[in-house]
């Protein structure tokens, strides 16, 4: 590192200037890590601030230590490489291997202290940044997310604005290319499928991040990708806790434990309105799944593990959210159950009313995708007929399911190493069998309805029935009143000039 020591003889103290310090774990991010790094030689820092970029070539079999030098010379970014080997408690142990490498090691048996150097090091430090090897920030990204967190001493932590990057069109792409293989692999071009999941992604974490500034603008979480820290923050919580440092590997989501711990001390979690972050999306069904399979559960562990010990004041804020999307399950599982009886019994009658939340929902998803950054006119469009907010809510209702009955069945999953090997190849979804499963289903549920058609349209049968379709559509009607006034509170909000 080039430090600059400067020594005041009239005072006799000694001081290196002012610096924000990068901590970017990397497991086999040799792909990636050059365009990470070439974000941060485009960022404009403070006024005497410098910045310093320590990598974690985490348990890396591949050439991500080369790359990470190699562009640090390319953007003359003062880069060290810290290599880990046998880390068995993956970014978690990566990003402490940094912290431990500037505030030392509290499980050190020698009891070693810091030197002159190292001490002074430590206190020229004003700012810790913590980043994803495949996330770039925008230019003056850090410049913003400096102001907003020197704006009060009790802020610990703020987060960038993250925008999912759009794949290029693989049709663009021509086979004649010498490197056409080559810049498949890379993930910089996709198909249609995973484009659409990319915007599907963008659209939620625009909803999210909207509905967040207008409360606002304080955050249950403080995501890994890019957030800047305060290093008395983090150290209190190293302390209050007895931890040999800020990150734990109690939780698959070690980003939302921390945050809960800020606020539990008293430090100001937030959302920066100017600084942007360009994160890689989910491509595929099967990576998406079992990502936000990792984030659900670990939150819902979060939010019933008492030994954990931790509280974020949007406790009730993210109950709720649990409470309407077991809401979202129940209304369609209901309706699809309601409907099949209704029609199976030839009792089924249209009411006109029934289109009144599904106009809300038009208006609320066509507001979103404007309000997402970078949308395109097919995204409007097909977020005004409901049709990819409905598979995409599908897929979700799926995953919330299947996180609550792990839970409820005490079945721990390594949410991790699941998604590691979901982007790596090395599973594969069963989206394929399921669907065909639920064809197959539903097409014998038809054949028996149309085979004993004369007894279920039968006076008695459809007697015995009409009680239970008729309370069964009531309480339909009361979650939809519920979930129709929700809607119309979120266009409410939408209309104040804020951005994602």
């Amino acid at each position: 590192m080039n430090n600059q020591r400067v020594v005041t003889g009239s005072i006799g103290a000694s001081y290196m200037r002012p610096r924000i310090v990068a901590f970017i774990p990397a497991h086999n991010e040799e792909k990636s890590i050059r365009d990470c790094l070439a974000g941060l030689g485009d960022q404009l820092l403070p006024n005497n601030v410098e910045l310093d970029v320590f990598v974690i070539a985490d348990n890396c079999t591949d050439r991500t230590k080369e790359k990470a030098e190699l562009a640090g010379d390319e953007f003359d970014l003062n880069v060290k490489v810290l290599v880990t080997e046998g880390n068995k408690q993956r970014k978690v142990g990566a990003l402490n291997t940094a912290w431990k490498k500037i505030y030392g090691d509290t499980l050190d048996l020698y009891n070693t202290t810091l030197t002159k150097y190292q001490q002074l090091y430590k206190e020229s430090i004003k700012a810790i940044l913590g980043m994803d090897a495949d996330s770039r920030l925008a230019p003056k990204a850090l410049i913003n997310l400096w102001e907003d967190l020197m704006t009060s001493r009790n802020i610990g932590g703020v987060m960038a604005k993250y925008t999912m990057r759009m794949p290029k069109k693989k049709s663009s792409l021509s086979k004649d290319d010498v490197h056409y293989e080559e810049k498949l692999a890379s993930g910089e071009y996709g198909g249609p499928i995973a484009r659409w999941w990319t915007h599907q992604q963008k659209q939620d974490m625009a909803s999210w991040l909207l509905d967040l500034q207008y409360h606002g603008g304080s955050t249950y979480v403080l995501g890994g990708q890019a957030t800047l820290f305060r290093p008395e923050a983090l150290q209190n919580i190293v302390e209050e806790n007895k931890l040999d440092g800020p990150w734990q590997n109690d939780s698959d989501v070690e980003d939302m434990l921390l945050t809960w711990q800020l606020q539990k001390s008293n430090w100001k979690t937030l959302i920066s309105p100017g600084a942007r972050c360009f994160v890689d999306s989910m491509r595929s069904y099967h990576t998406y799944r079992e990502q936000r399979n990792k984030w659900k559960s670990g939150t819902v562990d979060l939010l019933t593990n008492g030994n954990l010990d931790v509280r974020t004041k949007h406790k009730g804020k993210l109950w709720r959210s649990q409470i309407k999307t077991l809401c979202d399950l129940l209304i369609r599982l209901l309706f699809i159950l309601l409907l099949s009886a209704a029609l199976a019994t030839d009792q089924f009658y249209w009411s006109w009313l029934w289109v009144i939340p599904i106009a809300l929902a038009s208006v609320l998803n066509i507001m979103l995708a404007v309000k997402t950054p970078m949308h395109r006119p097919i995204d409007v469009i097909l977020a005004g007929l409901l049709i990819s907010p409905e598979i995409y809510l599908w897929v979700n209702l799926i995953t919330f399911g299947q996180v609550w009955m792990e839970r409820l069945a005490a079945n721990k999953k390594d949410g991790w190493a699941n998604q590691y090997n979901a982007e790596n190849g090395k599973t594969r979804s069963k989206l394929g069998q399921g669907i065909l499963t639920g064809f197959a289903f539903t097409g014998m549920i038809v054949v028996l309805c149309i085979y004993f058609r004369d007894y279920l349209t039968s006076p008695s049968v459809q007697q015995a029935i009409y009680p239970y379709l008729m309370n069964g559509w009531i309480l339909l009607t009361y979650l939809t009143i519920y979930q129709s006034l929700y809607m119309v509170y979120q266009i409410w909000t939408l209309r104040k000039p804020i951005q994602a």
